[in-house]
């Protein structure tokens, strides 16, 4: 299944979806039952792990909707400056 993109002229943008190559042109709008035409967007096509997507995602939405902090973590998940190095690490020279 694909998502395709449609816009109604009263709602706006909302998303649909159907095996590809099965689009049709026109759809109706699920708020308001009026025609809404297809558009064309650039495919979602990534080879980032899940994980980076999610980060990517999650700084671009705080650019427009900030998370608002109230209070400091709590002190036990908290890591050390140093924290655990790995096999590679451990071999380098230390200052």
């Amino acid at each position: 299944m694909a998502l395709y993109q449609y816009v109604c002229d009263d709602d706006g943008p909302f998303e649909a979806s159907s095996p590809i190559g099965t689009a049709a042109p026109r759809r109706s709008c699920p708020a308001c039952s009026g025609e809404a035409r297809r558009v064309f967007t650039a495919p979602m096509l990534s080879r980032a792990s899940r994980p980076a997507v999610a980060a990517i995602e999650r700084a671009e939405r705080s650019a427009h909707e900030p998370e608002v902090v109230t209070s400091l973590p709590p002190a036990g998940r908290r890591r050390p400056a140093g924290g655990q190095l790995s096999p590679a690490q451990r071999r380098l020279p230390r200052p």
